[in-house]
């Protein structure tokens, strides 16, 4: 049973992919291989049919992408027609001279019972009938088309921003937003279709101008030479055929001009073009109107019943099923909505959505920095966000969350706040419509404006107005603008939060990418000899100690030979650095360039040492007083290279090092500490100052193996 339904399955999803296929086939066949009369009056009708069903689409489209398959409908609308126009040609043409009903019924009936058997004024009907729609629909929907074109496509990269804007403000989930983006993609290519299928309606008026023309003049040259007819007789029947084939398919033409026009004045979609247009037809209310008119044509006299009848007789039934599926679908929702209501909001209950907030970055801003958020003016702010976020991503090798922006009316005006997992991180204030000067430390001269701190390295800065940026710069200080100096600010917080942004999630996926290169390696190391709560706390101990994760496959390896020689967590921490100390390094300095360091003096290493070794579990095991000495003298000793922007690392021994590190990083967060055995073999090592000792006078370069 299962298997049969299947098959029925696959059998109607081939069925309808190859349905345009064949239709464009026998369209060919139409221009190509003669057709008899009644072969003829199928095609008109069905001509007559789908014009009918796409003016009520479009009537009935709420947007215009509602009918995103709209311009290529119309061309094949178009193309069928014009084939009916080169098949009813070759007949009027060759059997011309039969009679009126030498083309068909249907060109019989529209060219007697519409003009009354008067060819001269079917002749000026069907001029009339080209006027409409050649110099009135047709061009004012190219017009329409042509504009809406060029509108849209300048205003996607501001929709786009707008998409970015609210996605990183948490306003749009990832799927929501590659949604929107798909909508807007689909508009652009809507409009520049039209643009350009609007380009056919006028060609096919064009061409039914020019086929009525030839129909004449080949007839009266034709019926008067090759059948020996008299000029009137020949005039009576190829005129009177030529118009009525003129009619029947210009009547079409204008139908889906006025289509044309309505959907204009008011497309990727995941099916094909098959699935879109069955999809799009499936309404009743398309349905209902087209049985209407064709069984009030199949009852008017002289029109051929059995044609109509039968067609319009088809389009009711196909009405009757649709509507069936939407009066259920009408009683579904009518039931749902006869539900009980719910019940009325407790003022007293508190739920959990009041309590809690998901969002691990947070920056909540005063209703002064809202501009710098403002999709009208360009959310500088929001594009900043995206490029720290994608850029911090490559650096720490972990996608970084999402930052939810919010307004907070209980700050000041421009204020702002910064939050990891809810934890408040920085907050300072910003000056929207002002600029940020940063003293250089070699200043010509000063510039007057409100004194303040850059609120992510502490520099002496001053706020001044936008018109005294030139005095600024020539006067050397660093000009940032607003936005500048709150993205700098959240980039340097997220850097220094990595590890609290780092979880059991973000150490599965990385996980889950590992194994599709590495799967053996990802096999032997979770679940045993670590666990993923293992593998994720020490990807959060090497964060928070500054070491990137992006070589997470070496990350990794280490982890693996760590964990086989290694089960006490803080001992693994530090096996595993050993083992990645070149990742470390290279952070610092290039490959070529010597590691400046700053080493302890021999007696200061074996104080430390003794210390870490009389309390080898507790969390500070220095002694206040040598601790507050210890951070002074690697202070004084690390101010030239601060004042330089140079970076730089301290050396230590490996027992020392991780008490070391917890001791100096409030002090020196930029400056890690590493042990001797953490410095890769072969780099050359430059000791620039000693603590506890002398700074040595001379460069001095040294191999880590002979150190140790």
């Amino acid at each position: 049973m299962a298997t049969a339904a299947i098959n029925k399955r696959v059998w109607m999803d081939a069925t309808k992919g190859a349905i345009l296929p064949v239709a464009a086939l026998m369209l060919v066949a139409l221009m190509v291989v003669p057709m008899p009369a009644f072969m003829l009056d199928i095609g008109f009708i069905t001509n007559i049919v789908i014009s009918l069903a796409v003016l009520m689409v479009a009537l009935n489209a709420a947007k215009p992408l509602d009918f995103s398959a709209f311009p290529t409908v119309l061309l094949f609308a178009t193309l069928l027609r014009l084939a009916l126009n080169v098949a009813s040609t070759r007949v009027v043409l060759v059997h011309g001279h039969e009679g009126d009903a030498a083309a068909g019924h249907v060109i019989e009936a529209f060219g007697s019972f519409l003009i009354g058997g008067n060819y001269a004024v079917g002749i000026f009907v069907f001029a009339i009938i080209m006027i409409i729609n050649l110099v009135v629909i047709t061009k004012g929907a190219g017009r329409v088309s042509e504009v809406s074109a060029r509108f849209t496509l300048d205003a996607m990269p501001g929709k786009q921003m707008a998409i970015d804007a609210d996605l990183n403000a948490g306003l749009l989930t990832p799927d929501d937003a590659k949604k929107r983006r798909q909508e807007v993609a689909t508009e652009a290519d809507f409009y520049g279709s039209m643009d350009g299928s609007s380009k056919f309606v006028k060609g096919d008026a064009v061409a039914g101008v020019l086929v009525l023309a030839v129909n004449v003049l080949g007839g009266l040259i034709l019926g008067v030479v090759s059948h020996q007819m008299a000029i009137g007789d020949a005039a009576k029947n190829y005129v009177q055929l030529a118009i009525g084939d003129a009619l029947v398919a210009q009547i079409p033409a204008l139908l889906l001009s006025i289509a044309a026009a309505s959907i204009v004045t008011r497309v990727n979609s995941p099916l094909d073009l098959g699935g879109q247009i069955s999809s799009q037809f499936g309404s009743a209310k398309a349905w209902t109107p087209v049985a209407g008119i064709l069984t009030i044509l199949g009852v008017l006299p002289g029109m051929p019943h059995v044609i109509f009848l039968p067609a319009a007789a088809l389009c009711g039934f196909a009405a009757w099923k649709l509507r069936g599926a939407d009066q259920l679908k009408k009683a579904e929702d009518a039931l749902a909505a006869k539900a009980p209501p719910a019940a009325p909001a407790n003022p007293s209950a508190i739920g959990w959505n009041e309590v809690t907030d998901d969002a691990p970055l947070g920056l909540e801003i005063g209703y002064g920095l809202v501009s710098l958020v403002d999709e009208r003016k360009g959310a500088p702010l929001m594009a900043r966000i995206t490029g720290i976020r994608r850029q911090l991503s490559k650096e720490l090798g972990f996608v970084i969350p999402l930052v939810r922006v919010r307004d907070n009316m209980n700050m000041a005006p421009n204020a702002y706040r910064i939050t990891v997992g809810g934890v408040v991180v920085g907050e300072d204030e910003c000056d929207p419509h002002g600029l940020l000067a940063l003293d250089s430390g070699d200043l010509a001269a000063t510039v007057a404006g409100k004194a303040t701190k850059d609120p992510t390295f502490g520099l002496d800065a001053v706020w001044i107005t936008p018109d005294k940026r030139g005095e600024a710069v020539i006067a050397g200080y660093t000009v940032v603008d607003p936005s500048t100096v709150l993205a700098t600010h959240l980039n340097q917080l997220i850097l220094n939060s990595a590890a609290d942004l780092f979880g059991m999630d973000e150490a599965q996926k990385l996980l889950d990418e590992l194994k599709e290169k590495a799967p053996q390696l990802v096999a032997g190391l979770m679940p045993a000899p670590l666990s993923l709560a293992q593998i994720a706390a020490l990807c959060r101990a090497l964060l928070s100690e500054g070491v990137p994760l992006k070589d997470f496959r070496r990350v990794a390896e280490a982890m693996a030979d760590a964990a086989r020689e290694e089960s006490d967590p803080v001992q693994l921490v530090e096996q595993v650095r050993r083992r990645v100390g070149a990742l470390i390094v290279q952070t610092l300095v290039p490959v070529r360039m010597p590691l400046p360091v700053v080493t302890l003096d021999a007696g200061l290493e074996s104080l430390l040492t003794q210390a870490v070794r009389s309390g080898p579990n507790a969390a500070h095991p220095i002694e206040p007083a040598l601790a507050g000495r210890i951070v002074q003298a690697v202070m004084e000793a690390a101010a030239p290279l601060v004042g330089e922007a140079k970076r730089f690392a301290i050396v230590t021994s490996p027992i020392a090092r991780r008490a070391l590190a917890r001791l100096l990083r409030p002090h020196l967060s930029d400056a890690p500490v590493l042990s001797f055995l953490e410095i890769p073999d072969g780099k050359p090592v430059e000791v620039v100052a000693v603590v506890g000792g002398h700074t040595p006078q001379v460069t001095q370069r040294r191999e880590p193996e002979m150190a140790r």
